[in-house]
């Protein structure tokens, strides 16, 4: 009989080292839905086996439900009860039919989990737990089931009834209402199970597999946004295109699914064949969307769907194997990219993203390691860690296998367990096996939290011609783990003769020890040391180089990473000084950025990444403790000076780069870029017509990324302009969600002095919604990331963080936990903001009815 649902008890940890395997499998599902967005009532029909020899009941994992009614083998039975949100039956067979009844309110989820609605859709997320929000299931990723999916809703509301799989059968009921059913043949976890009921219009195509089979493929949204589908469906053949070329992976059924939602929590989710998506990464033309945002649609439909191969043929066994399928298919999404365009531009985009949040996340209280070893709440772990650190890792092992070898491992990895709940070991094995590499130290990725850092020291010895480089190797300590063994690291370095400016060719070591020493012939001079090129290893360098080295690699250097490197840590050399002596030496970095400007053989796209100076962020990761005060003020004095000195190569540049038409082409969005930074510098000049010209360029643009681009720049200024361009583009796109988005973003982003006053004062704004995410991530968000501005001397900017995380708290959990962590960095800073970041997190703790979500993420930032 039903229990009353337990009290809830105090969080508790989940460990990787308590796994145990299903006690019951389900080889089969039935899910009949009876849609309406009040009320959902869902009849589910559960084969089960016992797995194994025990006599444990079957528990069916739930949250928020009351079972209406429930069978075993058809006859009715009340031999159940609930143990805290659970439904447990015992069961004397060892297999048998289950049948559940229940009823949801799609219309009250508001932590967008489960089956919720949005803009009069009925749309489901259940990674990673949601499913046990629309019926009693073992909701684990290792129970891997065959679905079948009936859905009945009025025809008018819902005329569009999406599952996985393939449409077996549809048709009208009396009352005017519709059904439609649905067959996957493919087992998978719950996770992956997805519906989608609402009013849309498909963009459609057909792709031929490479054994010649059709597929066919719809982009599904409002019938408003089809214009702006034509860039996904495109980025979903060449993605189904490059899969094969690359991994030889075919898809494997006759239809594929994309659905654009604007209520999601996440960017996007890998159903089997029928993946949901944030609007942002569906919708894209050139007036709404930057060259940014056609990367991203790029990306994230190329990571979606390579998805069905690494994730959902061979899904992970727990989620302590999260990053088996993200880290890999992030690296496949990648490489992807990176063929589609500039890679070396692509390279730098993603060491930048690395740098900017795993870096922080390795260096603080949340760090963990690529498969943790526990959690609370898994929703916490979708992380940059399990995401960017996972995608490094894998492409150390593309790195140290090679190309072919890594292929082998990938195509054993698959064949192995094609059909399995599989673990970060099982990838490494094949890859070990295929191979005949001894992986054996390389796994030690997988379980160290904290970025290793490497010191490179290099010398000379005249009397024997050798360049002599001692590399010492250390991980530092992190939560729950110190004293971590040497690292496996793969190093590819060069070392440059000064006055020819060449190099005797590219090495690759691997680093084993705590210290390598390398004695490297050849030099009758000390050479000039380019290392870890292309960002072989996700690690922290520290390499004895003055500015004059640097600026030599910033010229000479073939390598484009490393030549982008070498510029930074200039500047970055530069920017630390003054923030620390007050010195204020401008000038090599004025001169390596003048002679890269100068130099008409490179890119423009990758000269524009060059020269951009350094986030403040990234500046701070570089001091014991963090002044945002005096981090601002040296960069915004360097920015300036290098705006004045060079305004002529900046006008030069600005005016080279101009183009007449908007064209999605590398060649394009590097002119756009390179002239969108000239205005950048333009501005900081402090040129009297600085102001106009951003304007002229925000009025005459005829795409997203140039308007957006001189908006930027306005909203960081005091220019006169300014109030009349943030007026002119709210009135222009109120009624575009993903644009007024960018409204909020680059007002929260603007380093003015009132930006804390502003952006409370669009948090009341009429278009402002906490129960959006993608609205809470460009307001909110954006502000906790504006390093000046929220770490205000005065805390404010950490109370209005806070209040927005408790007020949240009680809409979405998962979205009120991702603010949190940009308040648990407080040990970086002075005594008196960390005192004020620890205040708040404590009083987001003391909140009654903090969710499990936001306590891990606070209690572990406060610890």
């Amino acid at each position: 009989m039903l229990d009353a649902l337990n009290a809830p008890a105090a969080p508790q940890s989940i460990h990787r080292s308590d796994y145990q395997p299903p006690d019951w499998m389900v080889p089969t599902l039935a899910l009949d839905f009876d849609l309406a967005p009040a009320q959902t009532r869902v009849k589910a029909t559960l084969s089960v086996s016992r797995n194994g020899v025990h006599d444990r009941a079957l528990r069916l994992n739930g949250d928020g439900l009351v079972p209406l009614r429930v069978r075993v083998d058809g006859e009715e039975t009340r031999d159940w009860a609930m143990d805290g949100t659970d439904l447990v039956i015992p069961m004397p067979s060892d297999s048998a039919t289950v049948e559940t009844e229940v009823e949801i309110a799609p219309d009250k989820n508001t932590q967008l989990m489960g089956l919720y609605a949005s803009g009069g859709l009925l749309c489901t997320q259940c990674e990673a737990e949601g499913f046990r929000r629309i019926t009693f299931f073992p909701d684990r990723p290792d129970v891997l089931s065959r679905y079948s999916v009936r859905m009945a809703a009025d025809k008018v509301a819902f005329p569009v009834l999406l599952s996985n799989g393939d449409c077996t059968a549809a048709g009208d009921l009396p009352d005017g209402r519709h059904f439609a059913e649905w067959q996957d043949p493919f087992p998978k976890p719950c996770y992956l199970f997805a519906l989608v009921a609402g009013d849309l219009k498909a963009n459609r195509d057909v792709f031929t597999t490479m054994s010649g089979k059709p597929v066919q493929l719809a982009v599904w949204v409002a019938e408003a946004d089809l214009p702006r589908t034509g860039h996904a469906m495109e980025s979903l053949k060449l993605s189904m295109a490059w899969d094969e070329d690359v991994y030889g992976r075919e898809y494997d059924l006759g239809e594929f699914h994309i659905v654009a939602v604007g209520d999601f929590n996440f960017g996007a989710m890998e159903n089997k064949s029928l993946n949901v998506f944030n609007t942002a990464y569906v919708l894209a033309d050139p007036e709404t969307a930057t060259d940014i945002d056609f990367d991203n649609v790029l990306g994230v439909v190329g990571h979606e769907y390579f998805h069905n191969w690494s994730g959902n043929r061979v899904t992970c066994r727990d989620w302590f194997q999260l990053s088996l399928k993200e880290g890999f298919t992030v690296f496949r999404d990648q490489c992807f990219s990176a063929d589609q365009g500039s890679a070396a531009v692509k390279r730098i985009s993603d060491v930048r993203m690395l740098r900017g949040s795993q870096f922080q996340e390795d260096s603080g209280p949340l760090a963990h390691p690529i498969r943790p070893e526990s959690y609370i709440e898994i929703g916490n772990f979708y992380t940059a860690t399990i995401y960017n650190k996972g995608a490094e890792v894998i492409r150390m092992l593309h790195t140290l296998l090679g190309a072919e070898a890594f292929r082998k491992g990938s195509d054993l990895y698959f064949t192995r367990h094609d059909g399995e709940a599989a673990t970060c070991e099982d990838f490494v094995k094949a890859m070990e096996d295929a191979s005949g590499m001894d992986l054996t130290q390389f796994r030690r990725w997988y379980g160290y939290a904290g970025t290793p850092k490497l010191v490179a020291d290099l010398t000379h010895d005249a009397a024997r011609g050798e360049a002599v480089l001692t590399l010492s190797q250390s991980v530092p300590d992190t939560p729950g783990q110190s004293g971590k063994a040497p690292m496996a690291i793969p190093l590819k370095l060069a070392l440059f003769d000064r006055a020819s400016g060449t190099h005797q060719g590219e090495r690759l070591e691997l680093l084993t020890e705590a210290v390598t020493q390398l004695r490297i012939p050849g030099f009758a001079d000390k050479p000039v040391l380019s290392i870890n090129r292309g960002f072989s290893a996700p690690i922290i360098v520290e390499a004895a180089r003055d500015a004059e080295e640097l600026a030599f690699l910033s010229a000479h250097d073939d390598d484009p990473f490393g030549r982008y490197e070498a510029m930074q840590q200039l500047m970055v050399d530069t920017l630390v000084a003054a923030v620390a002596t007050g010195k204020t030496d401008h000038a090599p970095v004025v001169n390596a950025v003048r002679n890269t400007l100068a130099n008409n053989a490179l890119d423009p796209a990758f000269v524009a990444e060059a020269v951009v100076l350094p986030s403040e962020a990234f500046i701070g990761d570089q001091m014991l403790v963090v002044d945002p005060d005096a981090i601002h003020a040296a960069r915004e004095a360097l920015r300036a000076d290098l705006g004045r000195t060079l305004e002529g190569a900046w006008r030069a540049a600005y005016a080279a780069h101009a183009q007449s038409g908007y064209a999605y082409t590398p060649e394009a969005k590097g002119a756009r870029r390179m002239r969108n930074v000239a205005l950048g510098y333009i501005m900081g000049s402090g040129a009297a017509d600085a102001g106009a010209i951003a304007f002229a360029q925000f009025e005459a643009a005829d795409n997203m990324t140039d308007r957006l681009a001189a908006l930027g720049s306005l909203a960081n200024s005091n220019a006169a302009e300014r109030v009349a361009a943030l007026d002119i583009f709210y009135n222009r796109y109120r009624h575009d969600a993903l644009v007024t988005d960018k409204w909020f973003s680059t007002q929260a982003f603007s380093v003015r002095a009132d930006t804390l006053a502003a952006v409370m004062e669009l948090a009341h704004h009429t278009d402002y919604s906490l129960t959006n995410p993608n609205r809470v991530r460009s307001l909110v968000g954006a502000f906790a990331a504006n390093q000046p501005r929220f770490h205000a001397a005065d805390g404010a900017g950490y109370a209005f963080l806070a209040d927005t995380i408790i007020a949240l708290n009680a809409i979405n959990p998962q979205v009120a936990a991702k603010q949190v962590p940009a308040l648990g960095r407080w040990r970086r800073f002075d005594e008196g903001r960390q005192a004020l970041m620890r205040a708040e997190l404590q009083r987001i703790l003391d909140t009654p009815g903090i969710s499990k979500d936001v306590f891990e993420q606070a209690s572990k930032s406060l610890g």
